[in-house]
């Protein structure tokens, strides 16, 4: 016997586990998503996010309400009588009257081994962090950020260049999967809590503009981290001389490296730079208004060798 479903959630992480749920013979009641933003070059185009662009394909209701704060909103979710709420980066905060206007409550799926990296952006913090593995857990909501009682965990290891858009697309499915799991288990009343060990708690901050520029002047590990934790989006970047001027060249893949020099310095002719501890080979790059190009084929175009300085 399927669950009645409340699905909320935004991005394409989130219509994966829409899809999977939908596989799975849930009744999807409604679909909360963000609602249209303005797109294109000038921003007048308003356009739909992807869990509103799934649910429209599978046929579900969409709501896309600006806040879940107010009285009608909360009476038009406990009108759809379902038995539990399924919540993954949805972009919203759920008010106490949200998470209790289901039967079974509300449960998220989440990027982190929480306790650890709590909050926003789960996946990239890991990464810029060093951390060797992570994985997606399935938890009960309560009125705290992310620090409801955990009932599924699956662990999931981060290779030494693994970006964060390959870290994504790896949770995205297996997030998807353990939902189904953990609803598999609910509906069947076997869904085991376990609350969180508060020791070790950490919080995933938004990206800020600021931590997108390298600062070759950081140990080596802690550059590459940066380059990959921020890959492909928002990109991390640093200024170097292309083409005879300065320009900003985004940085989507490297790898650590030998040699040593100062800060900055391109060390050999396939794009190895000397960081404050040891250097990185630098193996995907994208100049402005350009595709991405290997480091190879990017310096065949681009006035750099051995001894010329990033910024």
């Amino acid at each position: 016997m399927a669950l009645r479903v409340i699905f909320m959630g935004t991005p394409e992480f989130s219509a994966a586990t829409l899809r999977a749920l939908a596989r799975a013979g849930h009744d999807i009641a409604a679909v909360y998503c963000q609602p249209p933003r303005p797109a294109g070059r000038r921003g007048l185009e308003l356009t739909r996010s992807p869990v509103h662009l799934a649910a429209e394909e599978l046929g579900i209701e969409v709501r896309t309400p600006r806040s879940l704060k107010g009285k009608d909103e909360q009476a038009a979710f406990r009108a759809l009588d379902a038995d539990v709420a399924v919540v993954v980066a949805y972009g919203l905060l759920l008010p106490k009257e949200i998470l209790e206007g289901t039967r079974l409550g509300a449960y998220n799926g989440h990027a982190s081994l929480l306790p650890r990296w709590r909050g926003a952006a789960p996946i990239q913090r890991a990464i810029m962090a060093g951390d060797a593995e992570t994985g997606m857990m399935v938890m009960k909501m309560d009125e705290g950020l992310d620090t409801g009682p955990v009932a599924m965990t699956e662990r999931v290891a981060i290779s030494p260049d693994m970006t964060a858009g390959e870290l994504h697309d790896t949770l995205m499915e297996t997030g998807a999967a353990l939902m189904v799991r953990a609803l598999d288990a609910l509906e069947r009343g076997e869904l085991r809590l376990s609350p969180q060990d508060e020791d070790g708690a950490t919080y995933a901050r938004k990206i800020s503009k600021e931590e997108s520029r390298i600062d070759w002047s950081a140990p080596a590990d802690e550059v590459h981290n940066r380059i990959r934790g921020l890959s492909p989006f928002p990109g991390a970047w640093c200024e170097m001389a292309a083409g005879g001027r300065a320009e900003r060249v985004k940085l989507l893949r490297s790898t650590l490296a030998d040699g040593s020099g100062r800060p900055g310095e391109i060390l050999d002719d396939a794009l190895a730079v000397a960081c404050g501890e040891g250097a990185v080979r630098l193996t995907e790059v994208q100049r402005a208004g350009g595709r991405a190009m290997g480091a190879r084929e990017f310096l065949r175009g681009a006035k750099l060798g051995k001894g010329d300085f990033l910024s």
